[in-house]
Formats: C-alpha cells, sequence, structure tokens
C-alpha cells in the first residue's frame, strides 16, 4: 500500500531549547506512516531557506519519497513553541511562510502521479480546497484533517469531497463532539474521527459511535500526539478488508498506544537541529 501527504510541512521552533523540528500535518502523516512499515511520499512546498532543507534531508533520511516537492524562493513555514509541562504551546508563526504565498495548485502531471497511491491525506493546513474537485476525481481515497476549522460552512465545503474526516475536540463537549461527527458523515464521509487530547478520541462508522480513551504516559511533549492517532488507525482502516466491531476496536486501541508513544520525544517526531 502507498500513500501521501499532500500540503503542508514546517519546523516546529521550541524557543525554550533552541532548536527546530521538522512537522505539520501532511509531513508527519508520511513520515508516521513509514515508521508503521507503509510505503510513503511527501509532496508540498518548502522554501530555499536552513528550515526547508532540514525537513528534505529529514524526508530522505526516512526514505521518502519527495520527488514532487517543490522549493520556492522564501520562507519555509514554521511555528514557534514552548513546552509547558509536556504541552506544546504554541506563540507565533509565519502563517506558513512560501506554501501560504504560493497557494497549492495541483497540476496535470501531479494528477498522473498522485493516481498511483492508494491514500491521499491533506489537511485544512494546507491551502490545497480549491484543487480537492480535481483530486476527488482521482478515485483515490481522501483524509483530510480538520483540526478544529469545524464550521458549518467550512465542513460543507469539504466533506463532500473527501472521503475520511479527522477533526479535533478537545475544547468542545463530548455531545457536540458526537454532533459533529455525525455531520461529516452524513455531509458524505464514510468515516469521522474526532481526536479530543488527553480525553481520547471517537470514531463515528456506519451509525455508531465508538469511543478510545488516552494510552497514559507522563508526556515530554504532546505535539504530533493527533497526526500520530490519526495516522495509526487510517492505515489499519486501509490495510483490513473486513473492518469489524472488533477490528475497529483493536486499530483504536493501537492508535492510542503509537500516540502515546510520540508524546516521549521532542517534536512531532524527533530529528531537531539548533538554530543559528
Amino acid at each position: 500500500m502507498k500513500v501521501i501527504g499532500l500540503g503542508d510541512s514546517v519546523v516546529d521552533k521550541y524557543l525554550d531549547l533552541n532548536e527546530m523540528f521538522p512537522g505539520g500535518n501532511a509531513l508527519n502523516f508520511s513520515v508516521y506512516a513509514k515508521k508503521l512499515g507503509f510505503d510513503s511520499a511527501y509532496m508540498g512546498i518548502l522554501g530555499d531557506d536552513e528550515p526547508g532543507a532540514h525537513i528534505i534531508k529529514t524526508l530522505k533520511k526516512y526514505k521518502i519519497d519527495i520527488s514532487h516537492c517543490r522549493v520556492y524562493k522564501g520562507e519555509t513555514g514554521y511555528a514557534e513553541v514552548n513546552l509547558d509541562d509536556g504541552e506544546r504551546v504554541f506563540v507565533g508563526g509565519n502563517k506558513g511562510g512560501v506554501l501560504y504565498e504560493n497557494s497549492f495548485k495541483v497540476f496535470q502531471k501531479d494528477l498522473e502521479y498522485l493516481g498511483h497511491f492508494d491514500l491521499i491525506h491533506t489537511s485544512c493546513f494546507s491551502n490545497i480546497e480549491e484543487s480537492l474537485e480535481k483530486l476527488k476525481k482521482l478515485n483515490v481515497p481522501i483524509s483530510f484533517d480538520f483540526s478544529s476549522n469545524i464550521s458549518e460552512h467550512y465542513l460543507k465545503e469539504i466533506c463532500p469531497k473527501i472521503d475520511f474526516g479527522i477533526i479535533s475536540c478537545s475544547n468542545i463537549s463530548v455531545n457536540e463532539t458526537k454532533n459533529k461527527l455525525k455531520t461529516v458523515v452524513e455531509l458524505g464521509c464514510d468515516f469521522a474521527l474526532a481526536t479530543r487530547g488527553e480525553q481520547g478520541a471517537y470514531l463515528y462508522y456506519q451509525n455508531e459511535y465508538f469511543y478510545q480513551s488516552a494510552h497514559k504516559v507522563v508526556p515530554l511533549d504532546t505535539l504530533g500526539a493527533g497526526d500520530s492517532f490519526l495516522t495509526s488507525f487510517l492505515m489499519d482502516y486501509m490495510s483490513k478488508s473486513n473492518f469489524s466491531v472488533e477490528v475497529i476496536k483493536k486499530s483504536l486501541a493501537r492508535a492510542a498506544k503509537f500516540a502515546a508513544e510520540t508524546c516521549l520525544v521532542n517534536g512531532a517526531f524527533g530529528e531537531g537541529k539548533k538554530i543559528n
């Protein structure tokens, strides 16, 4: 099975550590899928700066296909982060850098390349909304991370063009979370997954809700926990021919354990570099 993360990548600059770590939802998906043993690629927009070079070097280290990445003159996206008892706190950034200065257009040669994958994962941070109609026509399943951008208007715009919706709901109630999940499926998705940080996660699949508690660890850094959870679950879902209730429960439990392991390293998956 071949999968690809399409869109956003950043470096997370930890101000208290004076280190930067590769990250971004689509990029994290590619790395986590590779760590789980799957053939993985990443296609995104990077700047021609030191953070961009560090991302490229890291992806090459993991043997992730980056043949269709684009490098533009300017700054790679970055987020400024501090840690507060293991909880990552975003304090600034450059709003995506070159990714948002150059909207992510998908051309015919890109579509030919993307058509060979079994799953495309992208996100609300990828500046790719205008290309989703083209991607949908490939008949390759698309997963989309909404993060906390779950307004009714945005869900109505995106859900009919994707197959799997992932949302972040730690800041709303369980009932509100369930309502959002149901809405995502009613708007066209096969399933909807909500991560809620230390409060666990919910899945809505075939008119049924499934709950998974968080796997308890003392976190060094919670950054990337949600991305690792969704990647693990997606990989299980795509690789199983029979997704029974028992399989769902085991897949959610595995995802929780994988997410907990992510919390034991700095950054989304380590690979830090001192900031000059």
